[in-house]
């Protein structure tokens, strides 16, 4: 059993590296198609080829490339209305014979439609009737009986994998576009969530000055459960932060030297130079800068200097973004 499992693995890893030496001319030639498409990138194709179909069109879709799938059996049944001067069509058949697919060629012809045909069979109906044609063929399938679409549909999948990140790049498409495109689940919520969406500000700021006693900044740090208070000099600048971790490490000093810990002033235990986060940047960098400093809270400025806010571990994990 397990064997059969890892010959099914190698036959398809193989399937897929023989693809490399075929990203040739052809390739960016479908490439320069579907970036001066006007239209969309409709994406068709029948049975198992279909369903890697929808994957490629939804890969598309999410990286820049408006794309949409056509199922070819509707096709020619009145669907091919869907298709516009101007589109593109991405048509997948490993035999390159698939009946519903060459009923829709004349109309789409008809229509001027560039098509681009990934196929095993580069002689086939399908290839000679498109513009471009990718080979996709494999020398096996992964089904004992050879019958089975496997690595041929694994090897359409990645073709079309590599089509959509050409052409993602090509597009400059960057991190905030993709996060336009997934504003949902815990995704859009790592690439969307800012700081200053979920810091804490104004009177619920934790702070006290250089000069206030201890004991005064233990009540701000419980009044305000952050569990941190920043510290700020006569001019509001930012000068350090009292955590509740400074104050469990200064009370073991003082009751071994025998003072009087609530007397002290903040700005003889705080801790200098503390990490802040920019309230635009992403919440998931906040998460980062915790991660790293071994902290659970940060206060926020964006210049360094005055305190604009404050956001804590608990508000990043109630938000989804950990």
């Amino acid at each position: 059993m397990k064997e059969q499992a890892k010959r099914v693995l190698r036959i398809e890893a193989d399937a897929i590296a023989a693809l490399i030496d075929r990203v040739d001319h052809r390739f960016e030639q479908a490439v320069r198609l579907i970036l001066n498409c006007k239209g969309r990138v409709v994406v068709t194709g029948m049975g198992k080829s279909g369903l890697i179909g929808k994957k490629i069109a939804a890969t598309l879709a999410s990286t820049g490339t408006p794309a949409l799938f056509l199922h070819p059996a509707e096709g020619i049944h009145g669907d091919l209305g869907m298709v516009t001067r101007g589109d593109t069509v991405i048509a997948l058949s490993n035999s390159g014979e698939t009946e519903e697919l060459a009923r829709m060629l004349p109309s789409l012809k008809r229509l001027g439609i560039k098509i681009i045909a990934l196929t095993g069979k580069t002689e086939s109906t399908l290839a000679k009737n498109s513009d471009v044609v990718i080979d996709v063929g494999v020398q096996e399938e992964a089904c004992p009986l050879g019958l089975a679409p496997t690595a041929s549909t694994t090897a359409t999948l990645a073709m079309g994998d590599a089509l959509a990140v050409a052409l993602l790049e090509q597009r400059g498409f960057k991190e905030e576009d993709f996060a336009c495109f997934h504003p949902g689940g815990s995704l859009g919520k790592r690439l969307l969530l800012r700081v200053q969406d979920l810091m804490h500000s104004g009177e619920a700021i934790p702070v006290v000055s250089e000069q206030t006693l201890i004991k005064d900044a233990i009540y701000e740090i419980s009044s305000k459960k952050m569990g941190i208070t920043a510290v700020v000099n006569a001019q509001g600048s930012l000068v350090g932060v009292i955590s509740d971790g400074d104050l469990r490490r200064w009370m073991e000093k003082t009751e071994k030297s025998g003072e009087n810990l609530l007397t002290k002033k903040a700005q003889e235990i705080m801790t200098r130079n503390p990490k802040v986060a920019n309230k635009d940047s992403l919440a998931a960098e906040a998460v980062a800068l915790m991660e790293k400093n071994s902290i659970t809270c940060l206060i926020v400025s964006s210049d360094g200097t005055k305190p604009e806010g404050v956001i804590h571990l608990h508000d990043l994990l109630k938000a989804g973004v950990v």
